[in-house]
Formats: C-alpha cells, sequence, structure tokens
C-alpha cells in the first residue's frame, strides 16, 4: 500500500473550517503547527514582514490524497492563488 504526505500552509483564520470538513470526509488524524513566513502575503505593518500561518500534515493512503487535497484547497479559499503539494 503506498502512502503520501499532504501538506498545506494556510490562513490561521481558514484553519477551524478546514478541520471541520476533513472531519467531514472522514480523514483520520492531522498535525497542525502555527509558522511564520512571508512570501505571496506579507505584513507591511510588522518591522519583519511576517506573518502567522497553519501548517497542516497529513498522511493518508495514496488513493485519498487528491480528495482530501481539493478539500483543503476549496475550505481554504481566500480568492489568492493557493498550491496544495503532495509529496510521495
Amino acid at each position: 500500500m503506498e502512502y503520501r504526505k499532504i501538506t498545506a500552509i494556510v490562513t490561521s483564520e481558514k484553519l477551524e473550517r478546514i478541520e471541520r470538513e476533513l472531519r467531514a470526509i472522514r480523514v483520520s488524524g492531522i498535525s497542525v503547527s502555527q509558522v511564520r513566513g512571508y512570501g505571496e502575503y506579507q505584513d507591511f505593518y510588522k518591522p519583519d514582514m511576517m506573518a502567522r500561518h497553519a501548517r497542516i500534515e497529513i498522511f493518508c493512503r495514496a488513493s485519498e490524497a487528491d480528495d482530501i487535497a481539493r478539500c483543503i484547497m476549496d475550505a481554504a479559499h481566500t480568492g489568492i492563488s493557493a498550491v496544495a503539494a503532495v509529496e510521495e
């Protein structure tokens, strides 16, 4: 059986909705970490421009990876382009 690791970095405001949607499709477990960084979004009101985000990591069967990634992208959609990474 093949497994995949899904990593998504999302805005902290969307985290609760994403968790709810993942439970609805019966994802058995996730890991959430608070992270800071900048890139496409920068907090110009802070001297270091760092913004707080949530990193979600999920290990799942390869056959479930696309559905889980799509669920996260749909729930986290803010109107800004997003990228989801699925690692083998």
